[in-house]
């Protein structure tokens, strides 16, 4: 038996949640040659002894859609074991697009210095393909730029014909290679959604045997609602259902624990459903999701002229925006801007109070000032307790998340920042193994490679077994964990010494070898197949 690569002596987890065994793990052509005692040598061999050998980590929700357009090494994810990230989540991301003027209010990490231009999520994915990305890529459809492509910026419901012409560009661009379809009802982009609207949509996705991954429409004070909301325009479209980081902002008086018996519920009646959770103590979201839709739909001078106006922003308050639902201005927080240092890392209630202002008119100022700046400024929103962490992480139906972009400590995105992306699967072996002890490392390995495989609907990942792709994370399980903090985000994961992605090396000895080894995986036909 010829191989290029072989791992000897690791402890090997399959992904299934079985138990570890010892063994040698073969490679050959970008796949899985054998796995067990390996007689026969290979042009590489890595000494994995006191290594966990696991499937490559699976990011179920990413938002990496164009920070992997700018520098496609992926070295956060990299350094964490991750091989396949799923973008288009949240009703973000990179296609399809008609209105490039406003599709960047659905981007995350947009800069302008990679140009949207191309149309069709197919072309997207044609221009991400040639950045060569480090990681393995699926898309979903985002809601966000289906609705800026036919209604525009505006919080009205969609007409008849304007439903027609999405659920046309949806199916379009699950033809293009898409997996599923996304909603992020929160975002000014997307709160003139209704349920019917939602439904017809998902319907697409779920005729082609897609999922539809829902960021529901009130993360707090209605949450419980729009779970429901979510789960039921699943149920009505027959689409399989992924519920985006489920926890409400608001958890006090059981809405925690009713949250998840929702799912359980709904997953008890029948429906194919399950959620996702990031892996933060707080969410976090960009300052101007404060603006109401029509405060920002002529373009940039235009929400110019609405902050400078005391009637538009007197109008601006009665958003009910993701920002003004937490209720609590001290628990939104500025994270670190350079042309207002003096504010960062002090919450709006904070900054309002210094200035004499209220915090609408604080965070209206802060809005105006940081217009031409590429990135809009960032806030964290301080909501959970690692008691509640733990709780829903131990739940069967949970699969852990970035909800962040793939960043590198150097290069073009050197100075961006998205809590998260440094630490999700690290902190979560860290402190659900490690730390706590409320998962196995057999469990906790599942809930990242072979569970949200399986709710991808995908066969030959996610899982080390003879004939799979090879992607695959090698680490010391005492020590693979994360060193970033909240406000020093942009600090390397430890303890991860060897990734493959598609048999390519991809990181050895904990150090990139400049080899990049990731696809952009496409849907084919349905069910699903890549």
């Amino acid at each position: 038996m010829a191989l290029s690569l072989i791992l000897r002596g690791g402890t090997v987890y399959d992904g299934t949640g079985k138990p570890a065994v010892g063994a040698d793990v073969g490679i050959e052509n970008g796949r899985i040659a054998a796995i067990g005692r390996i007689d026969a040598k290979a042009e590489m061999e890595i000494d994995a002894k006191g290594l966990a050998v696991a499937p490559g980590f699976i990011d179920i929700h990413s938002h990496s859609d164009y920070t992997l357009l700018l520098d496609p090494r992926a070295v956060s994810a990299v350094h964490q074991g991750v091989t396949l990230e799923v973008i288009g989540n949240c009703g973000f991301g990179c296609g399809p697009i008609r209105r490039p003027d406003l599709a960047p209010q659905a981007i995350y990490g947009f800069d302008g210095s990679v140009p949207l231009e191309w149309k069709s999520l197919g072309g997207y994915l044609d221009r991400l393909s040639s950045a060569k990305p480090a990681v393995n890529v699926i898309s979903l459809v985002p809601n966000g730029q289906l609705r800026l492509s036919t209604v525009g910026l505006s919080d009205q419901p969609a007409s008849a014909g304007q439903v027609a012409q999405m659920q046309d560009l949806l199916r379009e661009s699950l033809s293009d290679g898409a997996i599923g379809y996304s909603t992020g009802l929160e975002y000014a982009t997307e709160v003139g959604a209704g349920e019917t609207e939602l439904t017809a949509l998902a319907r697409v996705a779920g005729k082609a045997g897609g999922l539809y991954a829902t960021h529901t429409r009130d993360r707090a004070a209605k949450s419980l609602e729009a779970i429901e909301e979510g789960i039921r325009t699943g149920r009505n479209a027959g689409v399989r259902t992924q519920i985006s980081h489920l926890v409400p902002r608001a958890t006090a008086g059981g809405i925690f624990e009713r949250s998840i018996e929702l799912v359980e519920r709904a997953r008890g009646g029948g429906q194919d459903i399950r959620f996702d959770m990031h892996t933060r103590l707080y969410g976090t979201t960009m300052l101007h999701t404060m603006l109401p839709p029509w405060a920002g739909s002529g373009g940039k001078e235009a929400a110019r002229a609405n902050l400078r106006s005391k009637e538009a922003r007197q109008k601006m308050r009665q958003y009910q925006s993701i920002l003004s639902s937490v209720g609590d201005w001290n628990r939104v927080v500025l994270l670190d801007l350079p042309i207002f240092s003096e504010y960062s890392r002090r919450s709006l209630a904070d900054i309002a109070k210094e200035r004499g202002l209220d915090a609408y008119d604080a965070a209206y100022d802060i809005i105006e000032a940081t217009l031409d700046l590429p990135r809009s400024p960032m806030v964290i929103l301080l909501t959970y307790t690692e008691d509640q962490q733990q709780a829903v992480f131990r739940h069967p139906l949970c699969m852990p998340a970035s909800d962040a972009t793939t960043l590198a400590p150097d290069g073009p995105l050197a100075g961006a920042v998205f809590h998260g992306a440094y630490t999700w699967a690290s902190w979560f072996w860290r402190f659900m193994v490690r730390q706590t002890k409320a998962l196995s490392p057999e469990d906790a390995v599942h809930r990242m490679t072979g569970l949200p495989a399986a709710v991808l609907d995908i066969a030959d990942r996610g899982v080390l077994k003879q004939g799979a792709r090879a992607d695959i994370a090698v680490f010391h399980p005492d020590t693979f964990g994360e060193t970033a903090t909240t406000f020093e985000p942009n600090l390397l994961a430890t303890g991860m010494r060897h990734v493959i992605v598609n048999g390519v090396l991809t990181l050895n000895e904990g150090r990139l070898t400049g080899r990049r080894g990731g696809e952009v995986l496409r849907r084919k036909g349905a069910p699903i197949t890549f």
